[in-house]
């Protein structure tokens, strides 16, 4: 990244199935404590999943959510928890110089699902349709909400990458910064899954679907006995500037974004690439001028299906195999799986290590699948270590792969 602009992240506000900020996710993360509950979902009973507690109503009429969607509920709660975090002076902020770019997977099923259920409801009568339905489903809703929300008037895009898609975004707002297009960028990650039928009946169709009699363990990344993804929702949004323009303002600068790559596999609808993967994650460790020993946390996608474990253990064992020095660790045994919000809830739960010096562990492993075996892989009980930089993989369906390196902020 030499001879561009220095991207800081000087705000982050999430929600994730066990915490409402970036203090009270760090706590859960550090003990051991899922999110992941039993919930009923239509016309399959009871299932598990992630589901988030926040109080929609903190930043949003009540006028505004029974237009809106759960997404972008999601979305604004984050948005104005990152500008609070960030400090920023919100009513002298210039707002045609503020963006908006949301990763995202699907979007809009929810409405939809719930709208065709009340119209089987009323005899088919399409009159019960609701007249919100084209603008809480079209793809840039969530960002768009933000906009609505906080008068913003510069660009607004949500970008969908599947569970690439949290990092995708930051990424996102971040080249927006590069380019000058903007000043201030609001970027990374939402979902809506948990919400709807429709993603746990295609799972299960898939055998994919994670179940357990106790819900804190039915999400057991590169566990021998795991089975499959533990749906959940979530958010996190950053606040991206310009080092020189958070200097200028005195802002708390909390990171620095190093490098970035995305790239394709090109081979399988849902199948993994540990090839691609390998490629991407080097892609990135060079746009940061890093090698891999240079890399103190590697935080997996691991969502605990058994060929995607198996790829990505492979891929970063090739990837650090020359690094006695990386530790690795996931999130998702403690969240479940968040899908577009996934990339960036999982990286803002790896920051603070920066300030306590703590590698959180993995959690959901009872035993260790001998093909997920990775060296300094961070089990249940976290890890005192210097941190100074963290990777982060995530990675999608039809083959889209992203990793994103963040590290402390030295002046």
């Amino acid at each position: 990244m030499a001879g561009q602009h220095r991207i800081v992240v000087t705000g982050i506000g999430l929600t994730a199935p066990n915490g409402n900020s970036l203090e009270s996710f760090r706590d859960a993360l550090l003990r051991g404590v899922s999110g992941v509950r039993h919930t009923e979902i239509r016309y399959m009973g009871q299932q598990v999943a992630g589901l988030c507690d926040f109080d929609e109503f903190k930043y949003q009429s009540k006028k505004m959510r029974r237009r809106g969607t759960r997404a972008g509920s999601i979305s604004i709660w984050c948005a104005n928890e990152a500008i609070e975090n960030a400090k920023l002076d919100w009513a002298n902020v210039d707002k045609s110089r503020v963006g908006v770019f949301l990763g995202i997977t699907e979007h809009g099923n929810v409405e939809t699902e719930n709208e065709i259920f009340e119209m089987h409801q009323n005899n088919l009568d399409w009159k019960s349709w609701s007249p919100h339905h084209n603008p809480r489903t079209v793809a840039n809703n969530p960002a768009g909400e933000v906009t609505l929300n906080k008068g913003i008037t510069g660009p607004h895009y949500t970008l969908g990458a599947a569970c690439a898609g949290g990092n995708v975004g930051i990424i996102a707002g971040a080249q927006q910064l590069i380019l000058g297009e903007v000043d201030v960028a609001l970027a990374g990650g939402v979902s809506e899954s948990p919400q709807t039928f429709g993603i746990f009946a295609a799972f299960a169709a898939q055998g994919a679907l994670a179940n357990h009699e106790d819900p804190t363990k039915a999400s057991r990344p590169l566990c021998k006995t795991r089975t499959g993804i533990a749906i959940s929702e979530g958010g996190a949004i950053y606040v991206l500037e310009r080092l020189e323009d958070a200097l200028k303002r005195g802002a708390h600068i909390i990171c620095e974004l190093a490098g970035w790559a995305v790239n394709s596999d090109a081979s399988d609808f849902v199948n993994p690439n540990p090839e691609r993967q390998v490629q991407c994650m080097h892609l990135a460790l060079r746009r940061a001028g890093m090698q891999p020993s240079d890399i103190d946390i590697v935080n997996m996608h691991a969502t605990g299906t058994g060929a995607g474990d198996i790829a990505e253990s492979a891929g970063v064992r090739e990837a650090f195999v020359e690094s006695s020095k990386t530790y690795v660790n996931f999130t998702k045994g403690h969240i479940g799986h968040a899908m577009g919000a996934a990339g960036s809830l999982e990286l803002a739960g790896n920051i603070p290590s920066f300030v306590d010096g703590l590698v959180h562990p993995g959690i959901g492993t009872v035993e260790l699948d001998p093909d997920c075996a990775i060296p300094n892989l961070v089990l249940h009980t976290p890890v005192k270590c210097n941190v100074k930089t963290i990777l982060n993989n995530s990675f999608g369906m039809l083959g889209i792969n992203s990793a994103l390196i963040v590290k402390r902020y030295e002046s």
